[in-house]
């Protein structure tokens, strides 16, 4: 099977391309970083590899750095069979660079190219053109206008790759431009036959001067967050009710037809009790992803970068650090990986080891649970937000908080050379895509499930054995899991804890999320015979002190609970002893914290 591989700039469309020529569903953003991998498919025969974006073939990040060290090794192995460069026609002289560049490189290796003009449904949408005959005329390359939005002329793109395939001589390239004749000649092209860009950049200057206004840019960024983390809450919890009703409904089909015995307990307390208590809270992960989709896809998230570069670089920082630590909301691990896009070395390594402080969606579960126990269910300001809400934002303020002063801290005692300029793309304001948001929404909500889910089986079946014998349900005081815990008590005694939290936390630290199930099962086996409806109301009914459940709060908020991350810490760090270091430093801060919180909600209250 011939390969063609897909190169352009970031925020070019290409990987929305490369979904609508393959049909697999990938993530699509449009900030250098959020795409890091090298994903592969096919069409018709023909398989598409799709690299990272990159600005030029002089690479300025270590995400640069590896994907062009890929691009040229496939290039010179001779595993493709022509490459397709995708140009944005919205930011055409800019995106000539890479395109100019590419075709140098690819006549040296002998190897086809066309280029993809996209966006051209912005360039009519905005009454202007671009004369295409003439540009490709003078590239001497064949250059297909598409819109990978509205799937428009990606037959005429197909069609220009299999006759590349099977005439590769009429692709190859002709005129080449080399060193700073490359800047030159691409400003030279968009003058003479690209689109009038004032038109183009007149909606956009007009919404900058809003968003990255010096007080109303900071207001509105300050809404979007409170909004976003409202969402979570509000707009999830008629799915998440949706999900206990049903699983509740099945327990009790389930139970109506299994004969009494262990293995009907099993269903009912580990089953639904324990696994069930962790699956409401899955829809709380596809309506933050959704969100986040929405400021990648509308060209907001690069604004936000840049409103966050002054009080960033106080801390040591960059605006790029933004990225990464918004990612972080979802889950550590890609936004480790998206910290290669900070040129710095050392505010990359600040970033870096300061990301495991983002509330990810691992500790949704935990946050969701324990404000469901102790904030009351009101709303204020006319009922547009609620406690709860305000709580989530709170809980994710103070992680970013935590986050700063460590990474102050950090800046004044790592030492590294002279850092480079911030310097960031600003991507055209765009509408956001509602069917690739909901299929990236759902594919995160499953990654999280089918990643957690097998941990928190497991977990919840030794939980379960151990608490059930050697006297069955009901009788977790006596239980062998009873013994380990009071074994265990004095460590977690000091924050008002008992054995079953103490447990509960050690469970959790293969996964913050097992925290949830593992009470689950508890309550599960000890309220058998009762009627609880949910899992806070069973922990209400027990008497959690407020004092104890803020300081589990800071806890959770605080500690490195997470095996995959301190692999990629280590993957990305190349020292053993580096992420060892970072568990036992933030979990000592997490308990002096949590200590702290116990003794002080528990004087006022």
């Amino acid at each position: 099977m011939d390969n063609v591989l897909l190169i352009g700039k970031p925020n070019s469309g290409k990987s929305l391309l490369f979904n609508q020529l393959t049909g697999l569903k990938q993530k699509v953003a449009n900030f250098p970083g959020v795409t890091v991998e090298i994903k592969s498919g096919s069409f018709d025969n023909i398989g598409l590899i799709d690299f990272p974006g990159i600005y030029s073939l002089t690479p300025l990040t270590k995400d640069e750095e590896i994907a062009l060290e890929k691009f040229r090794e496939a290039i010179e192995k001779n595993d493709v069979s022509g490459v397709v460069c995708i140009l944005d026609a919205t930011r055409l002289e800019r995106s000539l660079v890479i395109g100019l560049q590419t075709l140098n490189y690819a006549k040296e290796n002998n190897v086809p190219v066309i280029f993809a003009l996209n966006m051209m449904d912005e360039i009519q949408a905005n009454k202007s053109s671009i004369d295409v005959n003439s540009l490709s005329r003078e590239l001497e390359v064949e250059v297909v206008p598409i819109s990978a939005k509205k799937k428009v002329g990606l037959d005429i793109l197909k069609s220009e790759i299999k006759n590349m395939l099977k005439s590769p001589n009429d692709y190859l390239p002709g005129n080449v431009w080399k060193g700073n004749d490359v800047l030159v000649k691409s400003r030279e092209l968009n003058q003479t036959y690209g689109p009038k860009t004032d038109v183009i950049l007149k909606k956009q200057n007009f919404l900058d001067k809003i968003f990255l206004n010096n007080f109303w840019g900071g207001i509105m960024f300050a809404l979007i967050m409170i909004f976003l983390f409202q969402a979570i809450f509000t707009w999830a919890t008629p799915l998440m009710d949706l999900v206990e009703l049903t699983l509740a409904w099945m327990g009790q089909v389930t139970s109506s037809v299994l004969p009494d015995g262990v293995f009907k307990d099993f269903i009912n307390e580990a089953i639904f009790g324990g696994v069930g208590s962790f699956l409401v809270f899955v829809p709380q992960i596809f309506i933050l992803t959704f969100i986040i989709g929405i400021l990648e896809d509308s060209g907001y998230m690069a604004r936000a970068s840049i409103i966050c570069h002054k009080p960033l670089s106080f801390f040591g920082l960059s605006g790029r650090s933004f990225i990464p630590y918004l990612t972080g909301h979802a889950c550590a691990i890609p936004a480790i990986f998206a910290a290669r896009t900070i040129e710095s070395p050392k505010k990359r390594l600040i970033t870096i080891l300061t990301i495991p402080l983002m509330a990810c969606s691992a500790r949704l579960p935990v946050y969701a649970l324990l404000i469901a126990v102790l904030i009351p269910n009101k709303t204020f300001f006319g009922g547009v937000f609620g406690y709860r809400g305000l709580a989530f934002f709170l809980l994710y303020f103070f992680g970013l908080a935590v986050a700063l002063i460590v990474s102050g801290l950090l800046s004044k005692t790592i030492k590294s050379e002279a850092d480079t300029p911030y310097i960031v793309e600003l991507p055209p304001y765009r509408m956001p895509t509602l069917i690739p948001l909901v299929r990236k929404s759902i594919s995160a909500a499953w990654a999280f499930f089918s990643k957690a889910g097998p941990i928190i089986f497991m977990v919840t079946l030794v939980v379960w054995v151990l608490g059930y014998f050697p006297n069955g349900s009901g009788n977790l005081e006596n239980s062998w899991l009873s013994h380990i815990g009071q074994f265990l008590e004095p460590i977690f005694k000091p924050l008002g804890l008992d054995w079953k939290y103490g447990v509960a936390i050690l469970a959790s630290f293969l996964a913050r999320e097992v925290f949830v199930g593992t009470l689950g099962t508890f309550y599960g086996i000890e309220g058998a015979d009762e009627n609880i409806g949910g899992l806070s109301e069973s922990i209400q009914a027990d008497g959690l002190l407020p004092a104890s459940g803020f300081a589990l709060l800071v806890f959770y908020a605080i500690a490195l609970q997470c095996v995959s991350t301190l692999a990629v810490l280590k993957r990305e760090s190349g020292n053993k002893m580096f992420p060892i270091w970072v568990f036992v430093g933030y979990t000592t801060l997490a308990y002096v914290l949590a200590f702290l919180t116990y003794n002080i909600v528990l004087f006022f209250s």
